[in-house]
């Protein structure tokens, strides 16, 4: 009975880390992802999203620490811009990559960014107006690069090459480097054809792509599925919205 129990124990663990973060997600959440998560300087509209977009979950996920660098592509209102400022502390860094503001368009996409990086309490967070450059402007290698609910727009556009990008975060981290990547999914079958039409993706697509440009997946969570959603709705319509199907893989870039 001893033996088999020891059986058990390990195959509990070896399963728990197939899906997610290990002991993180098993139920051990570090004190810094807590306190970002408790910040009282966070928005209430942040908050008030919280049910519904996991921070706890998707920052444990991605083993983002005290001291990290990390580059987050198209951080939109900044809801995760906050989270990981805090999380990071003073000797870390948030680097948000926005592109450059285009002369008559409807929205300056870095304003929300670029409010929160002029805030002292996040004094951690520098606006990088670099999307679509080489090594998006950073000083140097970063620890991890972010991005949530957009991988699919990276296939959009005349010149989209998700090769060329994948390629690009890859040479952004430094050898042992994370990419998190959380996204609104598609069925299954659908590959890339939805992502500009209902803005989302074949989460077995986008791991493939991602994997041929050297990353390893390292681990994923569920926290963010919904067996309800029928994929067949634009993620902004009002029947959908805020409750996407979700996945959120944690790739690692080889050591060596």
């Amino acid at each position: 009975m001893l033996r088999a129990s020891r059986w058990f124990a390990a195959a509990l663990a070896a399963a728990l880390m197939l899906n997610g973060a290990g002991a993180r997600a098993a139920g051990h959440v570090p004190a810094y992802i807590t306190q970002a998560v408790n910040d009282s300087a966070r928005p209430d509209a942040d908050k008030q999203a919280d049910a519904d977009r996991k921070p706890v979950e998707t920052l444990a996920l991605s083993r983002v620490k005290p001291g990290d660098s990390v580059a987050e592509l198209m951080p939109g209102r900044g809801y995760f811009t906050r989270l990981l400022s805090a999380a990071v502390g003073p000797s870390g860094h948030v680097y948000a990559i926005v592109p450059p503001s285009r002369p008559g368009a409807r929205m300056d996409m870095g304003a929300a960014a670029k409010a929160i990086a002029a805030d002292p309490h996040y004094s951690n967070v520098t606006v990088l107006t670099t999307l679509g450059t080489d090594n998006y402007g950073l000083p140097g290698p970063v620890d991890l690069v972010w991005t949530t609910d957009n991988y699919h727009d990276f296939h959009n556009g005349p010149n989209a090459n998700i090769a060329a990008f994948n390629k690009q975060v890859f040479d952004a981290l430094k050898p042992g480097g994370t990419f998190l990547v959380v996204d609104h999914a598609g069925a299954a079958g659908t590959g890339t054809t939805q992502t500009s039409t209902l803005h989302r993706i074949d989460p077995a697509a986008a791991r493939k792509e991602i994997e041929a440009a050297g990353f390893k997946l390292a681990a994923h969570s569920n926290a963010l599925r919904n067996p309800k959603d029928p994929h067949t709705a634009r993620i902004f319509d009002a029947s959908i919205r805020g409750h996407t199907d979700k996945f959120m893989y944690r790739f690692s870039k080889p050591a060596s």
